[in-house]
């Protein structure tokens, strides 16, 4: 029996990736190695979800945030919505080189769920220059299907009351920049 790969969920074929290999050159367990070098960058929202392994130590200049995006969105690891909503944590820093995310998207063939993420992520906070940068940047996709990837609630937390006033505050799930830089 054959694993689902999120790559079999949006419809296309699994192809080798370079960075999945690069990241098991660097001792990382895929997928699991790639969810604990999130939640070490900063993605504790994330924690209780991530068995407390002792991962190898991989610093930013061995493997990029930007690397760490991509690799969790790769269309060659098991489907999980986790890596997804790990990627669309990791997407919300600032100093992310939008120029090399779209390059490692396209390289990596992972246009469609970063595409999807990023639109979600500008449909949440519209003000946000970031979001549309990244759009410029990728080339159009067909839309996945209703139920390949995460519904865009997954990505953000979301409040009814807050300080005494009712209403809905979307607020997009980031890391602790502490930890992610």
């Amino acid at each position: 029996m054959s694993m689902e790969t999120t790559a079999s969920r949006l419809g296309t074929t699994t192809h080798l990736s370079p960075l999945l290999v690069k990241a098991r050159r660097l001792g990382l367990e895929l997928p699991l190695g790639l969810d604990q070098l999130a939640v070490q960058r900063g993605c504790v929202y994330y924690r209780p979800n991530v068995p407390d392994l002792n991962p190898p130590q991989v610093s930013f200049e061995q493997f990029s945030n930007e690397e760490l995006i991509v690799a969790l969105l790769s269309g060659g690891l098991p489907h999980s919505t986790r890596c997804i909503r790990l990627a669309a944590a990791l997407l919300g820093m600032p100093e992310l080189n939008i120029g090399a995310l779209a390059h490692l998207a396209v390289r990596e063939r992972c246009v469609t769920a970063l595409r999807y993420i990023a639109q979600c992520a500008a449909d949440v906070e519209p003000g946000n220059h970031a979001w549309q940068a990244l759009l410029a940047r990728l080339p159009e996709t067909a839309s996945p299907k209703a139920d390949a990837l995460p519904h865009p609630s997954r990505f953000y937390a979301m409040t009814g009351i807050t300080r005494g006033r009712i209403g809905i505050l979307r607020q997009w799930i980031r890391p602790k920049p502490s930890l992610a830089s």
